[in-house]
């Protein structure tokens, strides 16, 4: 009996290679790794990295998101947002949590899902 064809999963790579250059939108399952250029919106249903030297110019939609090119446009991300030390982002960010390595370039907005600490939480209502 014949082994079933695996379907397509958030563990498969798919790479941009540094000499590609695509205009227009990307999307797909899987996670995609960048290291040439897109001018467009990128959605991958995986992790998305945009390598040192790729660059993207599009609002982006992925499990997660790790940047060290450069990047304009907006992220949406399910997970982890990371903008590393060699990355120049330039759009808001959202994620479950966004790291920023000391010496990435970044202007815009992050926006990130965080639980307020207890003490805090228990002081709301006005007190004395």
């Amino acid at each position: 009996m014949p082994a079933a064809q695996p379907s397509p999963s958030d563990n498969e790579l798919s790479v941009l290679g540094p000499g590609a250059r695509v205009r227009g939108r990307v999307h797909g399952d899987g996670a995609l790794r960048v290291e040439g250029q897109i001018e467009g919106d990128v959605a991958v249903s995986g992790e998305l990295f945009i390598e040192d030297g790729a660059a993207v110019v599009g609002d982006v939609d992925a499990a997660a998101v790790s940047i060290g090119g450069e990047l304009t446009g907006d992220v949406a991300a399910r997970g982890a947002v990371v903008i590393r030390a060699t990355a120049k982002v330039s759009g808001n960010m959202g994620g479950a949590e966004v790291s920023l390595e000391e010496g990435a370039q970044f202007s815009g907005r992050i926006e990130a899902e965080f639980d307020m600490p207890a003490e805090l939480t228990s002081r709301q209502g006005g007190g004395r």
